[in-house]
């Protein structure tokens, strides 16, 4: 990877960093939330709820298949894995969302926009992935950090910011004004550790359409400060949480949870081939890196199709991308060219 880029997200770490220093850790904080009552614990049926339809075997070993795109080297498609239980959306659907943080402007479209022109805008992508695409259906999507690296220690010394859960709220009232929107919850773990976090978001993850982000470059094993370095999670982090999901798929009676994780970096997960794949949780490993074209193709292929896991994933930054020449975000088409092709599309 060119150090620019390594830079860069540093950089971007350090802003979000700065930008909840004043916020409290503890998850109290108002704001945004307040626009909206709470409904975080209805369970029922509503308008954001897939489907459940039983996985048919072969049309899902077809198309991961074609995700392949004529892969030569034998990674693609992973073996021996897992089919689905029903109401999968992987890889029937591709997911494009949006992604950010209602309190900034700075971390992404979700928050840098009202919501009406928010979706403006994503329904704008969504057109154009189906455009590319015809033949797999566009799944929209939100995806929230619903906790922050946070610049200060906060109450518990964690240097993480949780976000209020009348935020969140406020994150599922936007989804809902587009019927059978889904949510991606997303943890920057700090100096906590995702066993710790997990249940401090528990209550929404057992909504049937929200699902779970965790991102490696703000998981401080070592102790440093979040931004001042790239964190890691290990492949042991990685099946305690599917683990952990798969537990309220099957207590709750869900469909299949949508996983993804950030990476950009080999040392923000280590022993990947390590990972378990299990029917309740559909994992995505996330190319999260920033850059112009040819840079983001080199991550992709160094740390996303060279240590398959599942699903594959790729972030296009609206501002970050458009640095350096030729100063233009990748096309759908572009994308689809890509081996595997990626199923889950992030816009921030």
């Amino acid at each position: 990877m060119k150090f620019p880029q390594l830079a860069g997200t540093l950089v971007l770490g350090f802003a979000a960093i700065s930008l909840f220093a004043n916020c409290n850790s503890d998850g109290k904080s108002g704001g945004v939330g307040k626009m909206f009552s709470s409904d975080s614990t209805k369970k029922k049926t509503d308008s954001t709820v897939n489907v459940m339809k039983p996985v048919d075997p072969k049309l899902y070993d077809s198309l991961v298949r074609k995700l392949a795109n004529g892969d030569t080297t034998g990674r693609w498609p992973v073996k021996n894995q897992p089919v689905p239980l029903a109401g999968a959306i992987l890889p029937f659907k591709r997911i494009v969302v949006y992604y950010g943080n209602l309190h900034s402007k700075k971390m992404g479209a979700l928050g840098e926009y009202a919501p009406k022109e928010m979706w403006q805008r994503l329904n704008a992508e969504v057109k154009r992935w189906e455009k590319a695409d015809p033949s797999t259906p566009v799944q929209p999507g939100l995806h929230y950090i619903a906790a922050v690296a946070s610049g200060t220690p906060g109450r518990d010394n964690k240097y993480i910011n949780r976000m209020a859960n009348s935020q969140i709220d406020s994150v599922l009232k936007i989804a809902k004004m587009q019927p059978n929107t889904i949510v991606f919850l997303d943890l920057q773990v700090a100096l906590s550790t995702i066993k710790a976090e997990l249940p401090h978001i528990e209550k929404y993850l057992q909504l049937p359409y929200v699902h779970l982000g965790i991102d490696p470059e703000f998981s401080m094993k070592d102790g440093s400060l979040p931004g001042k370095r790239i964190g890691t999670y290990d492949a042991a982090d990685i099946n305690y949480v599917t683990g952990y999901l798969a537990d309220l798929v099957k207590k709750y009676n869900l469909p299949p949870k949508v996983f993804v994780l950030h990476r950009f970096t080999k040392k923000m997960v280590t022993n990947a081939s390590n990972i378990k794949l299990r029917p309740e949780v559909q994992v995505v490993m996330h190319m999260d890196g920033w850059g112009e074209p040819d840079l983001k193709i080199g991550t992709y292929r160094h740390f996303i199709q060279g240590e398959p896991v599942q699903f594959t994933g790729f972030k296009l930054f609206y501002k970050n991308d458009l640095k350096k020449e030729p100063k233009r975000l990748m096309t759908p088409e572009e994308l689809l060219k890509l081996t595997p092709k990626p199923i889950y599309i992030q816009y921030q």
